[in-house]
């Protein structure tokens, strides 16, 4: 022990308590005994009844069966005897593809147990994004390569260090570290603060040394990671606060705990209870809420650069770390304020945790007493989405099979040509086919951006007139490159001379949206995968895209909520803004929203909060996605009646790309030329 009290990590590699609870969490993954009963790898306990491992070490065993059952075993689990498993979900973002190296971002699974109610120990992961570093341990199982006819799995432990990171989510090992083959998915312990910071991928072969998928690889399961960290928390909230055989009261005595530099601190026992505290909150409402709250608990200061974008009140927790210091108890009891207060604000009962801070605030100075108690939401913050209930009725916007025709103009640029130009087409789309264009233009040079409005309006007129139904104008949709993007459709003026109780605008009168004429034919897995996501996540969330003072990375896309749909300030056909809709594009994003008009040369301004604020509160007013174009509309002709041209909807352009109505393939084949 050392002369404050803590433990002694350093020679031994991690307390031998924390050694021991992490041993006995982790478990064999193996073959049933049907299928010959071999040890495929490891996996660990995160929450009741559900493990996790690398994607890859199920992959080989469940590529013609995903829904397989097989078995997992450890010696202090279930008396040692094994049990069913199956597969939950895992990251990989196609078929299981076993010669193929799985990318450490997509190279997680998540294993339940056909049995929930068999009890376990769960391993305590990390609530940060940064790795402190120094000493850590990985221990695992094997296969028995001394006997390979055998079924033995064959324990295995080693020390190792962290000297280096790959992107957001992949961890690098010193050489000195030894790694046996097929140990993947064996849980990273660090030692300087006894939690679990990863699980091993690979090692090197024929070499020392290895890689690790960092634990904020988890974010990428979206709601699933809400769901797990929740039950995680709250596990450890309920374990044994006294005996000192637990996670939390060894840690209380390692050196990362910092408890030993003053009262004023966050101890181990209190990061416990807080977690547990908000698993018990409403689900945050997107990364919005939490990054704003947790910069707020910070004083207004951004957390460390590198930080990945939160999306659980538990990862705002760890966003208030600095520099690898434990947490300031005025920064933690701040932010569950805060969380408190936006909980209040949503119609929630924060009662218990108000309760908790309450008793904790008697722990600490006057001044931290007076900050927390008079804590107030950032102005963004402080609005109330109304009830469903008292949400006034929008039509949703049509859908496959449901009779309502929707007008497509699908603009193709002139390849080559010196300045931009388009051939055009006019479909029809009810439901009963729409292969045949009804108007067209694919010959010839093309028509320049600045005269398509005139080339379309008697065609479109024309049809409109056939299809609209009374008081039920059709929708437009107007599929062109992600580059043309910022083609105020909205504003064309079907006439030129408009009557006076007729607005010209078309997105005044009807529903205008933009498609990706890229995304021909059949919907690829992700983009179907997403769309379905937010169709089942109810409420529309906004998601600031890319956050502020930070360039658009595809982590930013990869791992929102399901109910998250991308807000861009700025113009997309170039720059910042194009980079962050093709990300947004490749990750299978349906619907998007951004401003047309330019964006300040320097950073963004009170217009671009505004902007994102007006958006936020459009997408929380709506029950669902499909309402998104008709309120938007509605917003457009409160413009057009206000004449108010400093709305932040004004220049607004929607994405709405539904994978059910994907746009026909052009099938039209290539001429040899002479």
């Amino acid at each position: 022990m050392s002369p404050h009290g803590h433990v002694n990590a350093s020679e031994s590699g991690s307390d031998p308590v924390i050694d021991a609870l992490a041993r006995a969490a982790t478990v064999q993954l193996r073959a049933s005994d049907e299928q010959g009963g071999a040890c495929w790898g490891t996996g660990f306990f995160v929450a009741p009844g559900r493990l996790l491992t690398c994607a890859h070490v199920l992959a080989p065993h469940l590529r013609g069966a995903i829904d397989g059952v097989f078995w997992v075993a450890g010696s202090e689990v279930n008396g040692g005897e094994p049990l069913p498993a199956r597969l939950d979900a895992w990251l990989l973002d196609g078929p299981a593809r076993p010669e193929v190296r799985v990318p450490v971002e997509q190279d997680l699974a998540l294993v339940r147990l056909l049995d929930a109610a068999v009890e376990h120990e769960c391993v305590w992961l990390t609530d940060r994004t940064d790795y402190p570093g120094g000493r850590g341990v990985v221990q695992g199982y094997h296969p028995d390569t001394a006997d390979p006819g055998s079924r033995r799995a064959v324990r295995w432990k080693a020390t190792v260090r962290i000297n280096g990171f790959d992107d957001d989510h992949g961890l690098r090992f010193r050489p000195e570290a030894e790694f046996p083959k097929g140990g993947s998915g064996s849980p990273v312990l660090d030692a300087h603060t006894g939690a679990v910071v990863g699980l091993l991928k690979s090692r090197r072969v024929g070499k020392d040394g290895g890689t690790a998928i960092a634990a904020t690889a988890l974010r990428r399961f979206g709601a699933r990671y809400q769901q797990l960290m929740a039950d995680h928390d709250r596990w450890h909230g309920q374990s044994p606060k006294i005996t000192g055989h637990n996670w939390i009261e060894r840690q209380h005595q390692l050196p990362g705990s910092g408890i030993h530099t003053g009262g004023d601190q966050w101890s181990p026992r209190d990061r416990r209870e807080a977690l547990s505290q908000l698993a018990a909150m409403t689900a945050p409402d997107g990364i919005r809420p939490v990054a704003a709250l947790a910069r707020k608990a910070r004083g207004d200061i951004p957390p460390p650069p590198g930080q990945l974008p939160p999306y659980t009140w538990r990862d705002g927790h760890g966003l208030l770390y600095e520099a690898g210091q434990p947490v300031a108890a005025i920064a933690a009891l701040h932010y569950l304020q805060l969380v408190a207060e936006y909980e209040r604000l949503r119609g929630g009962d924060p009662a218990a945790l108000v309760g908790w801070v309450a008793q904790r605030l008697q722990e600490v100075p006057r001044i931290v007493h007076t900050v927390v108690t008079q804590a107030t939401l950032p102005a963004a913050l402080r609005h109330v989405p109304a009830p469903l209930s008292q949400r006034p009725v929008v039509a949703r916007y049509p859908r496959v099979g449901d009779g309502r025709a929707v007008v497509v103009v699908e603009l193709e640029p002139v390849i080559d040509a010196r300045a931009p130009r388009f051939y055009w087409r006019i479909r029809v789309d009810d439901g009963h086919g729409v292969d045949e264009p009804l108007h067209e233009e694919q010959h010839g040079d093309g028509v320049p951006p600045e005269r398509l409005i005139q080339r379309l309006r008697t065609p479109l007129a024309e049809i409109f007139a056939t299809v609209d139904a009374p008081g039920a104008p059709a929708p437009l949709e107007v599929a062109l490159p992600a580059d043309r993007f910022d083609t105020a459709v909205h504003r064309w003026q079907l006439t030129e001379m408009a009557r006076l109780h007729h607005p010209a605008q078309v997105g005044v009168r009807r529903t205008v949206v933009l498609r990706d004429i890229s995304r021909r034919g059949d919907p690829d897995e992700r983009w179907r995968q997403r769309w379905e996501a937010l169709e089942r996540a109810g409420t529309p969330t906004a998601h600031r895209t890319p956050p502020v003072r930070q360039v658009p990375r595809a982590r930013h896309f990869d791992a929102l909520a399901p109910s998250a749909v991308p807000v861009l300030c700025r113009p997309v056909g170039s720059g910042v803004g194009r980079r962050a809709i093709g990300l947004a594009l490749t990750a299978g994003y349906g619907i998007a929203l951004w401003h047309t008009d330019g964006h300040p040369e320097y950073g963004c301004t009170e217009t671009c909060d505004r902007f994102h604020d007006g958006a936020a509160l459009l997408l929380a007013q709506a029950g669902d996605a499909h309402e998104l174009p008709e309120r938007l509309r509605r917003l457009r002709d409160d413009i057009s009646g206000s004449r108010n041209s400093r709305h932040w909807a004004e220049g607004a352009a929607m994405l709405y790309d539904d994978p059910g109505r994907p746009l026909p393939a052009d099938e039209d084949d290539p001429l040899d030329s002479p």
